[in-house]
């Protein structure tokens, strides 16, 4: 047998990785584990401005008064076509990284968040038309990106067993770039300065991003592009059942993101401050809970917490539709708070699912040892970028619904009564899938133990 890799990168210098072997413990112990946490340092970092660039409209919106000439309606549409875009290149960037490798993807993407950051800060003010913000809002959409090339690349460095805590760190790290920015914009507003004073901020930091990328990220060679690996996920059912379910928990939390200041402004009547004070707490919340629902998967099964999970969010969501009716402000962003709390643990859940799922379908394959885990991480991460995008067009829905319920009825509930018939459909598909079945048996040659095991899809 091959001895595991016997050199890797250097911490500076961006050299490829020839061979990489995770799942050996000793090679995890004496270099792979530190060569892995640097990279996912970097990576959290490029993947959170990413988020950040990508959110931005969320929080220019609040900045946009009645001199600005648009209508709620033409800002909740502005904020579904960011999202919209968000969402469909992660499908490419999912692949880059195999056909340019990590670190080089990861100093190209996080340099192209110039584009519409740059953009934003020239059209920023009063005058411009709408059908301007809409062309330069789209070009945030690559923002959203970062998030698939980063997680695909991610997954590759982790083995297995740390793959939920790793994969919800990663993605934890990023998805603060939406608390983030609109931290930073509510010390703007409360400095009585501009849009363009946040964009100026932003600048500077894109660039130090792509800079450490180059600095301190490496390529691995063993993640070779397999256009083939993108068929075989796209053919599977669980890749669609799972992209299904993330649209419960992420799309919760990046359309929230985006709607949630402008739902203060609109049905409660806040101020750019006052909704400014209030956003930021539950994307915040939301995002550092996300490790936690990957670690909670690695310990008791990501099934069993997804599904409890959507349980939890209908309750809250029910909860939230008789805020509204009472308008109380309070209870509406206590609930929502919680909400959001709970749409970051069941990202976490979710995602540490998809390796175990394809893992599980090596095995009933027949497939075994070092064959089995590399079947399973080529089919978990090309299986990544396309969940990752369909989940993320949850948020376009997210926003689309509460347009047309404030152009209806004037306030959220009836978009809110369509999100908790949603989540209680995601607890049924995840319970018919993932939890009704029994274990099943896995023959004993291919366990390590060369035991017979029995491997639940609730234990994924």
């Amino acid at each position: 047998m091959t001895a595991p890799a016997t050199s890797t990168a250097p911490a500076r210098g961006g050299r490829w990785i020839e061979t990489w072997d995770p799942e050996d413990e000793v090679f995890w112990a004496e270099k792979g584990e530190r060569t892995a946490r640097r990279n996912l340092i970097f990576s959290v970092l490029s993947e959170h401005i990413g988020f950040s660039v990508w959110t931005m409209w969320s929080v220019l919106v609040l900045f946009m008064g009645p001199e600005y000439g648009l209508t709620p309606a033409d800002k909740f549409l502005l904020t579904s076509m960011v999202t919209l875009v968000g969402a469909v290149v992660r499908v490419p960037y999912t692949f880059a990284v195999a056909l340019f490798g990590g670190r080089n993807w990861t100093v190209v993407s996080a340099s192209l968040l110039l584009v519409p950051t740059v953009a934003a800060f020239v059209v920023m003010k009063p005058g411009t038309s709408f059908g301007t913000f809409l062309v330069v809002g789209l070009l945030a959409g690559v923002g959203g990106g970062n998030f698939a090339s980063s997680m695909t690349n991610i997954n590759a460095f982790f083995p297995l067993r740390r793959k939920g805590w790793a994969l919800g760190l990663n993605a934890g790290g990023g998805n603060i770039g939406v608390p983030v920015i609109q931290l930073v914009a509510l010390a703007v507003i409360g400095a009585s300065g501009g849009p363009r004073v946040l964009l100026g901020i932003y600048i500077p930091l894109v660039v130090a991003a792509a800079v450490l990328a180059a600095l301190f990220m490496d390529n691995l060679a063993t993640v070779k592009n397999d256009t083939g690996a993108a068929l075989d996920a796209a053919k599977d059912a669980h890749t669609w059942i799972m992209a299904f379910l993330y649209i419960g928990t992420f799309g919760s939390f990046i359309g929230y993101a985006f709607a949630f200041g402008q739902v203060l402004q609109v049905e409660f009547g806040r101020t750019p401050l006052q909704a400014a004070y209030l956003t930021f707490v539950g994307p915040l919340l939301g995002s550092l809970i996300r490790p936690v629902g990957g670690w909670l998967a690695d310990r008791h099964g990501g099934a069993r917490i997804t599904l409890w999970n959507f349980v939890a969010m209908a309750a809250a969501t029910g909860v939230l539709v008789f805020a509204g009716r009472e308008k109380s402000l309070p209870l509406f962003v206590s609930v929502f708070v919680v909400l959001f709390v709970l749409s970051g643990l069941g990202n976490g859940s979710t995602y540490k699912m998809i390796p175990g799922i394809f893992q599980r379908k090596a095995l009933e394959a027949g497939l075994e040892g070092e064959e089995a885990v590399r079947h399973g991480r080529r089919l978990s991460g090309a299986a990544m970028g396309l969940i990752g995008a369909v989940g993320a067009l949850g948020g376009v829905g997210i926003n689309l619904a509460f347009r047309q319920s404030f152009l209806d009825s004037g306030s959220g509930t009836g978009a809110f009564v369509t999100f908790l018939a949603f989540y209680a459909v995601a607890f049924a598909v995840t319970w018919a899938v993932y939890l009704r079945r029994p274990a099943a048996a896995i023959p004993a040659s291919t366990t390590a133990a060369g035991t017979k095991a029995q491997l639940s899809y609730a234990e994924v």
